[in-house]
């Protein structure tokens, strides 16, 4: 941890007067962190591991443990507070929170509106969780069937239009899976990260995941458009090739029980590439 923060720290302390330099910064969001001594984060509470609540009502899970870790580097208190695929960006832009860490797909039309910096720090692919009564192995079968997903989801659409789904649309992922429980629907379209976790619980043993994942998408956290190329962003930007260099999200992913993935080794090794100085 110490490594993480002195690097992240480091990183962000050279580059942002570059990157004030690059546009007019006002640096608002920054400086209001700062001066009141909280950092409050956009995280999801309904997409286990990644954020959800334990039996006190508490937001945990991995992106919750970035969100701290962003907090003490910044030396601030941290709040967290739920959103949900629909809101999450409007949360940031009305400034309802600083910063947002939701399982948010990085794509060209969410970066015209928060600012997404990189490098990403993790991916996931569409699939659907399906009953294994229905036998389901190909997407076509879905066609004109009423299918579950989550408002603000992008692959809703997508799977309407290239398959012919009915896409009926919930607020949360609790919403979803309990309509598909009900038999409300046929299948459950969402992140396969989600899927593979809900059917390694135990709780789905009646349900699958079958089809072939498509659209694989990097994940992207976001900070105020205006604060993109200003301190902020340089700060985070720093924070996740820190992540990356060290392994701290490999070892999140071990920590929260959420299987190997390759993209996190891939972007690990590559960076340790280009840093000559790192030493594990």
């Amino acid at each position: 941890m110490n490594r993480l923060l002195a690097g992240a720290t480091a990183l962000a302390t050279i580059l942002a007067p570059l990157a004030a330099t690059a546009q007019e910064c006002t640096n608002d969001v920054w400086k209001k962190v700062m001066d009141s001594g909280k950092l409050t984060v956009g995280i999801k509470a309904d997409y286990k591991p990644w954020g959800y609540r334990d039996t006190d009502g508490n937001i945990i899970g991995m992106e919750a443990d970035m969100a701290q870790a962003v907090a003490d580097t910044m030396g601030v208190d941290l709040e967290l507070v739920a959103v949900v695929s629909s809101n999450r960006m409007q949360f940031l832009e009305q400034g309802q929170i600083d910063l947002m860490i939701a399982t948010m797909t990085d794509r060209p039309d969410r970066r015209e509106l928060v600012g997404i910096v990189g490098p990403n720090y993790y991916t996931s692919g569409t699939n659907a969780l399906t009953p294994k009564a229905l036998g389901f192995t190909q997407w076509e079968e879905l066609r004109g069937k009423p299918v579950c997903g989550v408002q603000g989801a992008f692959y809703n659409q997508i799977v309407e239009d290239r398959y012919g789904a009915q896409i009926v649309a919930f607020a949360g992922t609790a919403e979803a899976k309990q309509a598909l429980r009900d038999k409300k629907c046929v299948a459950f379209v969402y992140d396969d990260s989600s899927h593979g976790s809900d059917l390694a619980s135990g709780n789905w043993d009646d349900f699958e995941m079958a089809l072939p994942s498509e659209d694989d998408s990097p994940w992207g956290l976001a900070v105020p458009k205006a604060e993109e190329n200003c301190v902020f962003g340089t700060f985070m930007k720093g924070m996740q090739y820190q992540w990356h260099l060290d392994g701290s999200l490999i070892a999140l992913e071990e920590k929260w029980g959420i299987k190997p993935t390759a993209f996190l080794q891939k972007q690990h090794d590559l960076i340790k590439q280009t840093t000559p100085s790192f030493s594990e």
